[in-house]
């Protein structure tokens, strides 16, 4: 394995987990939410659950870069799959987080932090199942 120590930027990666958790924080006092994100957008098509603060939440999700980008340069992104597999991927994604009541920003931010056993569960199978999508596609599969 190797590091790519010009883009190691722990500093950078320890102010944007201090906002991510601030961020579930903050929407857990203020509306007694849980920060999934699969839960907030899928909630937007689900007139009986109310939209005003998740638009809100992901307006701001959407604002993040460009705010990030008044002080610092925006890393460089590659992205290496065709147009097919990332449609694939984002559908597997899609029905991964409805079988698991969640993602891995409600399961793994917010449902660890808050002792959750089902969230323990679903985090360590996310975590096993991308272990063992890399390791298939890249050392099995050739890609």
């Amino acid at each position: 394995m190797n590091v790519d120590w010009a883009a190691f930027t722990p500093a950078a990666g320890t102010v944007g987990g201090l906002l991510i958790g601030t961020g579930a924080v903050l929407l857990m006092l203020g509306a007694g939410r849980i920060a999934g994100i699969s839960g907030i957008l899928g909630g937007l098509f689900a007139p009986e659950r109310g939209g005003g603060w998740r638009v809100a939440f992901l307006l701001g999700m959407f604002a993040a870069p460009w705010l990030y980008r008044l002080f610092s340069a925006l890393p460089s992104i590659t992205v290496d799959a065709s147009m097919p597999r990332l449609i694939i991927a984002g559908l597997l994604v899609g029905l991964g987080t409805r079988y698991a009541a969640g993602c891995t920003s409600g399961h793994g931010v917010c449902g660890l932090s808050r002792g959750s056993r089902r969230s323990l569960a679903a985090t360590a199978l996310f975590m096993a199942a991308g272990f063992a999508t890399v390791y298939l596609l890249r050392h099995v599969a050739g890609g």
